[in-house]
């Protein structure tokens, strides 16, 4: 039930290891693709894999379930405006496989969602079929642990958390994923698994505030934060993350919500976390607005907006975020990211384009094809030879011996447009 970025490619996995797998998606296009061996994801591996099982005749799509004996809801749980779960999704997911369940059937959520949803939410609308919930009808939370750009092989290779809603719930479930799963399966019962999901997400968004937070100040005080996040990592018991132009996707921006929402005097550090993320895109467009704010009619051109390097997904990504408080100031803007098809105002097809006329080039997004630009090439169709990375992955050496002005998140001189002697008189005063 889903067929996304994890619907999808699980649907494909064990029609590939000899199940006969039916896909459910409620949107018909997606369902038309599909059924016609084309993707509307972006996923290595997937294309090749799809078009075997689908020939082979043990993966079918529509747009209504079927009987079964496992159903796996795979569903997006967003966030509404108030920063409260959507469970909209999981609900009707659940409530349209009611009708074709029988005595034995296994239900899997697979969507990462807030504790006791399982408990509170699912079983309730399971309990419709009539069948007793744990004796003739098992239900699990299996929460997807997996990467953008290497799904295939992590739902394969990664550890797997399977938390049933009692024994036998379980049992079905991590004997269901053994047959493709080479990592260890992790039995425990539904809460704790659905929290497991968001702990693992909220862990990593504590510690890129904790990033972000260093690399402020490290634009007061005047030191590398990069270079300081290195040399504390060579501690063995330090894991710090990096910073950025903010926290972007559909589970790190998101998941920590479901915490602080059923437990808020509970979740300060989860809150405050969130609020400095959630600030850094505004930090990002105050430091572009320095740097412009002296030339008439400025061009800005901005690089990337997935919301990480290498894929095609732009959900909650701090990039869309610049680009609305950018223009919300009044500035022409040129946006390039060879990833993304989607219609963009601004966006451009190619980097000679994007460059054009621009008095300040920002990299947004860490895909590996920005670091390959030829900056010698496009130096001359460039006002201003200015770059702002926020993601640190082009080389300031060989930027600066080419002409440029290059300018760090985090770097002390990022907010002053001066030589080093006047911007440290600054920060003294």
């Amino acid at each position: 039930m889903g067929l996304g970025y994890i619907g999808l490619p699980t649907a494909v996995i064990f029609a590939k290891h000899g199940f006969n797998v039916h896909g459910v998606d409620i949107n018909p296009s997606v369902i038309n693709k599909l059924k016609n061996k084309e993707l509307h994801i972006e996923e290595h591996g997937l294309k090749e894999m799809l078009i075997e099982v689908i020939e082979t005749g043990r993966l079918t799509f529509s747009t209504e379930p079927v009987k079964a004996d496992a159903f796996i809801i795979a569903v997006p749980t967003p966030i509404n405006k108030d920063k409260t779960a959507n469970l909209n999704y999981v609900k009707t997911a659940t409530e349209m496989i009611v009708p074709n369940l029988e005595k034995g059937n296994l239900v899997i959520l697979e969507s990462t969602v807030p504790p006791r949803t399982v408990e509170h939410i699912m079983i309730p609308i399971l309990k419709k079929s009539g069948l007793s919930i744990g004796d003739e009808l098992f239900v699990s939370h299996s929460p997807e642990r997996v990467l953008p750009g290497r799904i295939i092989e992590e739902l394969i290779l990664n550890d797997r958390i399977v938390g049933g809603i009692n024994e036998k719930s379980s049992q079905l479930t991590a004997e269901l994923y053994q047959i493709f799963v080479t990592g260890k399966i992790h039995i425990t019962d539904a809460t704790t698994a659905e929290m497991v999901k968001l702990m693992e997400n909220i862990y990593r968004d504590v510690n890129i505030a904790l990033a972000n937070e260093f690399a402020r100040i490290a634009e007061r005080v005047g030191f590398n934060v990069w270079e300081a996040i290195e040399l504390a990592n060579q501690h063995p018991r330090v894991n710090l993350h990096m910073p950025g132009p903010g926290v972007g996707g559909h589970c790190i921006a998101v998941d920590p919500w479901f915490v602080i929402e059923h437990a808020p005097e509970e979740s300060k550090l989860i809150s405050l976390a969130r609020k400095i993320n959630d600030s850094t895109p505004f930090h990002v467009a105050n430091v572009i607005e320095k740097y412009v704010k002296d030339i008439e009619k400025p061009i800005i051109s901005l690089l990337g907006l997935a919301f990480k390097g290498n894929v095609n997904d732009i959900r909650e990504s701090p990039s869309l975020k610049v680009i609305e408080l950018l223009r919300k100031k009044g500035f022409q803007l040129k946006i390039y990211d060879p990833y993304i098809n989607q219609h963009i105002e601004g966006k451009v097809n190619d980097v000679k384009e994007v460059a054009k006329g621009s008095d300040l080039l920002v990299i947004l997004t860490d895909h590996h094809i920005f670091k390959e630009i030829d900056f010698k090439m496009i130096k001359g169709l460039m006002r201003r030879q200015v770059v702002f990375d926020t993601r640190h992955i082009l080389n300031k050496g060989q930027l600066e011996s080419a002409g440029y002005h290059y300018i760090e998140l985090g770097s002390p001189l990022s907010m002053y447009n001066c030589d080093k002697q006047i911007c440290f008189s600054l920060i003294d005063h």
